[in-house]
């Protein structure tokens, strides 16, 4: 490439967080990059958009050199902001969301706000990948960004096709123990949420939310059971939400 390619990155655990700047790192290699995320940590925040407060984008710096927008806002509203005002209506060639800290498959998808940051790209006519680690402690993003960069250089040859992003998850383990890169369906695997009852030091309860991986799915054809079984997941997703085989039958009931 003649021209350095435009790759925004975004990401839900924070501007500051150290899987975002190890995919920056990654990225700068070969692509201008631009940081435009959340301020703060907005994990599990879904597609969540900011409606009924102002948003605010504060410039921020590694080294004393520009990285990117601290936004005062979800990642959905990251992305937004980053194409509609502070790109100034430069054309962005790929969108990067993550590394995130801990895996986004199966249903879990559905509150990912990292995913959600990707879909926004998406919805906005951007190629999109979201790339996540399946670790919450594993803290060695390395594997993790190499192939973001390696994944991100074939979407720019590629392309995608409209409406399609791609949802990455590394194991967490190192290079040399990875089995290889699988094309994976969404599983059927969820967060078996329950809540902790606790007490304040006032005596009030309040809840606290905990649980984990029900894992129902035995195939490596699937998200979740892929990086279980060590393998990086690679599967596309659509936002396109309708249930095609179910058109006809509702029509049949004739509903008037």
């Amino acid at each position: 490439m003649k021209n350095k390619p435009l790759i925004l990155i975004s990401n839900d655990d924070g501007i500051e967080s150290d899987g975002i700047k190890a995919l920056a790192r990654e990225i700068r290699k070969f692509a201008e990059t631009i940081v435009i995320a959340p301020a703060t940590q907005q994990s599990a925040v879904g597609h969540s958009i900011t409606i009924s407060n102002p948003i605010r984008a504060k410039k921020n710096l590694i080294d004393k050199n520009f990285y990117g927008y601290a936004v005062e806002g979800t990642p959905a509203d990251s992305v937004k902001l980053a194409v509609r005002n502070l790109l100034k209506g430069r054309k962005i060639d790929l969108l990067i969301s993550g590394i995130n800290h801990g895996s986004n498959t199966a249903i879990n998808i559905i509150y990912s706000g990292t995913v959600s940051a990707a879909t926004e790209g998406t919805i906005l006519g951007i190629p999109s990948i979201a790339v996540s680690l399946a670790s919450f402690t594993y803290n060695d993003f390395s594997t993790s960004a190499k192939f973001s960069a390696k994944i991100a250089k074939t979407v720019l040859k590629k392309g995608l096709p409209k409406g399609t992003l791609l949802n990455v998850n590394v194991p967490a383990l190192p290079e040399k123990k990875i089995k290889g890169v699988l094309v994976t369906k969404q599983g059927k695997s969820f967060w078996d949420d329950r809540y902790d009852s606790r007490l304040d030091p006032n005596r009030r309860e309040y809840f606290w939310l905990t649980g984990k991986m029900a894992s129902l799915d035995k195939s490596i054809e699937f998200d979740q059971k892929a990086i279980e079984e060590g393998y990086i997941s690679l599967t596309p997703v659509h936002y396109d939400l309708t249930n095609y085989e179910m058109l006809d039958e509702i029509k049949s009931w004739k509903i008037k």
